[in-house]
């Protein structure tokens, strides 16, 4: 994978109340290079409950090919691909939930916890071409 058809790879994942910390981030930095820092906001629930909000950006292509071997890595990428239809939105961003349980544990599986969300790049910006421009990424991979 020459170069990086993206412009930017989004990485978040909530911290409910019931929650440790430090296993969340270790769950997100799964799939972050080590120079990337993890910004953190605080939220609240309905019902007062505190929610940590941890996100982190990549934007450069060393480390968004990092994110992307590491979600390469998910068993079922035919799946995901086979689903760009539906993953592409027309503002021309990807989206895939990832497992946050498994992601602690240094796996890589499809699942709930954690939302990578990422700008394609897509010349003109169409939704069709940003579609195909994931197809040939993911089939790189």
């Amino acid at each position: 994978m020459s170069s990086v058809p993206l412009h930017y790879v989004d990485l978040r994942a909530f911290c409910y109340a019931t929650e440790d910390d430090e296993r969340v981030e270790a769950a997100l930095r799964t799939f972050l290079p080590e120079d990337v820092d993890i910004e953190r906001a605080t939220s609240e629930g309905h019902h007062g409950d505190r929610i940590l909000v941890l996100s982190a950006r990549v934007e450069r292509a060393d480390g968004m090919r990092c994110v992307l071997d590491r979600v390469a890595e998910v068993d079922d990428l035919d799946a995901v691909v086979a689903e760009l239809d539906d993953r592409v939105d027309e503002n021309c961003a990807f989206y895939l939930t990832l497992d946050k349980q498994a992601a602690y544990r240094g796996e890589v599986r499809r699942g709930d916890g954690i939302t990578l969300r990422s700008k394609v790049e897509a010349y003109p910006a169409k939704r069709e071409h940003a579609v195909e421009n994931v197809r040939e990424l993911f089939e790189s991979l």
